[in-house]
């Protein structure tokens, strides 16, 4: 059985509760010099299904000379997918992986036993004036597959499934939903979509998948007679048939959610595990610093600095 904090006994269902679980107010960080609004984890929610992190970057404006500089640093247990709206990111890992990440493009990075990656704004895109607004999102790894080897895959914006109908244009960016299957392959059932609503259009939330939620980036969507402005995460109860509805100036927004997995995972800085040990494990990896021989490598052609291991 599958493992989910809201599946409880005592909790009334049917009319006696809100379609809405819980709703999210993103909480402001600074990631050096740069500003994200996080979604995920949040007090009352480690997850939804499988995502366990959700960063909203910009929009931002990079002056000429200007732009992201995230020095190589370690992940491991989980898969990260960066979805950009506008701008690019410099992309390398420690498997060798050099990629520029582009708009409605899928990079899907698989941390597994350990992987080391960079992204940057470098080299001639560094001497223009650029913008960058995105979504990075962290989805926790089953525990059969926390071990396994790093993996690396580019999928392009035209190989992603679009669905167009009634003031909606939906691309699947992972997992299956609405009768559609996106090419990647993920480690646990799923689904992650972006969707462009005309005024007052409306869209179903897919009703086969067990955790599902919504985060708003811009406009205004109703759904169970409330109204939830741009800048809001939105997770709902499993079960219900719901559709949401684009306000007056349309919205655009991003479901996911999918399968729960066994139970809560545990995280430290960029590492998320099932158990204390292999954070832990981790850690002194990652302060060793054995490059040549030890458990992280750092990644060619951007191997001259890394971030430390914090001291907390």
């Amino acid at each position: 059985m599958s493992w989910n904090p809201i599946l409880d006994t005592h909790v009334p269902i049917g009319d006696a509760v809100d379609a809405i679980e819980t709703v999210i107010v993103p909480r402001a960080r600074d990631i050096g010099g740069f500003e994200v609004r996080r979604a995920l984890p949040a007090p009352r929610r480690q997850m939804v299904g499988p995502f366990i992190f959700f960063d909203q970057m910009g929009p931002a404006e990079f002056l000429t000379g200007q732009g992201i500089d995230v020095r190589p640093h370690p992940h491991i247990g989980l898969a990260t997918v960066t979805y950009l709206l506008k701008g690019r990111i410099h992309h390398r890992d420690s498997l060798g992986t050099d990629q520029w990440i582009e708009p409605g493009a899928v990079n899907w990075m698989v941390a597994g036993n350990g992987i080391t990656h960079s992204e940057r704004m470098d080299g001639d895109y560094r001497k223009t004036e650029k913008s960058l607004f995105g979504i990075q999102t962290w989805v926790a790894l089953p525990e059969d597959q926390e071990d396994r080897p790093a993996d690396f895959i580019h999928a392009a914006k035209s190989t992603l499934p679009m669905l167009e109908a009634e003031g909606k244009q939906v691309r699947l960016i992972l997992g299956d939903a609405w009768g559609e299957t996106a090419p990647v392959e993920t480690a646990s059932r799923m689904f992650y979509a972006d969707a462009a609503l005309e005024a007052h259009a409306m869209i179903p939330l897919p009703d086969d998948h067990e955790d599902r939620g919504v985060y708003v980036l811009s406009g205004e969507v109703s759904v169970g007679g409330q109204r939830f402005e741009a800048g809001r995460m939105m997770v709902f109860r499993p079960g219900d048939a719901l559709s949401l509805k684009a306000g007056g100036q349309g919205a655009r927004i991003l479901l996911l959610g999918g399968d729960t997995l066994e139970g809560p995972r545990h995280i430290w800085w960029n590492f998320v595990a099932s158990s204390k040990d292999k954070i832990e494990a981790a850690k002194e990896a990652w302060r060793a610093g054995d490059w040549a021989h030890g458990r992280f490598r750092l990644p060619p052609g951007d191997d001259a600095e890394h971030i430390p291991l914090p001291p907390r």
